[in-house]
């Protein structure tokens, strides 16, 4: 199932359709963006259900020309796509999300099994150079040059577990997880790095409020703070892990004591709903660096991961009632 679907009469899908004809011409050549960025391309995964719906040709050669552009994105030498053509042999670990679903679902669409193929590798590469072998969390970025100023010159890694790009992981597998086919040979060991993640993040979860932290296992460090869009993400990703029969309903307790903190720390003003204490869009660096980012209200990455968790938590009640039938 998939959970962002647009309906023909949600007004969110004509929203989305203005947008994407502001990027799309007639002939379906796309305009603006960068091609050379995963986060520019990200937005076509909204072509799958304007041509699923539409039937017009321009958003099929839009989509065929975005999927082309992740399956020759350039690759460090282990074959990891760059975050960015400007960031050479950097793997970031939300350009899982930027750059895989889109092309799975295109491959879903049109019968494209490299596609498949293109995002689980990336995913499985991402784990391999990523993963903390005591704590199964995820640095945030890899540098197969070992240049990068934050690089550590043995692992290449950066040197910390910062939350949202975490959250950007379970998200991306559970999206191509609903396209990929049962019998794709390494679907197992998709559902398998999803499960293990998640599991490992639970362990960070704040007792008392239900929520993450910025830097997420510096659970004791004063000066860390709990993050909001971050604790949006797992929460959505643990309940759609769930859903999907990827991990059993005992690991809902994390999920709903992650959605009660989100919801009791939201507020409300003359301008409506208020989320806080969102991380501003962020690079890479070291534990300050993290620390030092500034907090916002309303900030896109909040409100993304907070309507993406309620979608999900929808679901979730939903497939309860079910099962409770």
């Amino acid at each position: 199932m998939k959970t962002w679907h647009l309906t023909g009469d949600d007004r969110y899908f004509d929203y989305a359709r203005a947008w994407m004809d502001s990027l799309v011409d007639d002939e379906g050549v796309v305009h603006g963006g960068n091609p050379g960025v995963l986060d520019d391309i990200q937005p076509g995964i909204l072509l799958y259900d304007l041509y699923e719906r539409t039937g017009l040709e321009k958003y099929r050669k839009a989509f065929s020309y975005l999927a082309s552009l992740i399956v020759d994105f350039s690759r460090n030498e282990e074959g990891g796509f760059d975050h960015a053509e400007s960031l050479h042999n950097q793997m970031w670990l939300d350009g899982l999300y930027m750059g895989g679903p889109i092309g799975v679902m295109y491959g879903s669409m049109f019968h494209r099994p490299l596609c498949f193929e293109v995002a689980a590798l990336q995913a499985l590469l991402m784990e391999k150079v990523t993963r903390d072998a005591r704590t199964g969390l995820l640095y945030h970025a890899y540098d197969q040059s070992r240049t990068a100023p934050w690089a550590d010159p043995v692992t290449g890694c950066s040197p910390e577990f910062w939350g949202r790009s975490m959250g950007w992981v379970p998200l991306a597998l559970e999206e191509e997880l609903r396209y990929i086919p049962e019998n794709f040979h390494l679907r197992g060991e998709m559902i398998r790095m999803l499960t293990d993640l998640l599991k490992a993040l639970m362990v960070y979860q704040d007792e008392k409020t239900g929520l993450w932290y910025q830097v997420v296992n510096r659970v004791d460090d004063s000066r860390n703070w709990l993050e909001t869009s971050c604790s949006c993400l797992y929460t959505g990703g643990i309940a759609g892990a769930v859903r999907a029969g990827f991990m059993d309903s005992a690991y809902l307790k994390y999920a709903h004591k992650g959605y009660e903190g989100i919801i009791a720390r939201l507020r409300r003003d003359e301008k409506g709903l208020m989320v806080e204490n969102v991380c501003i869009g962020t690079g890479v660096g070291d534990v300050e660096h993290y620390y030092a980012r500034p907090v916002s209200t309303n900030d896109l990455h909040g409100m993304g991961a907070f309507i993406l968790m309620c979608i999900e938590m929808e679901e979730l009640l939903r497939w309860e009632e079910r099962k409770c039938r």
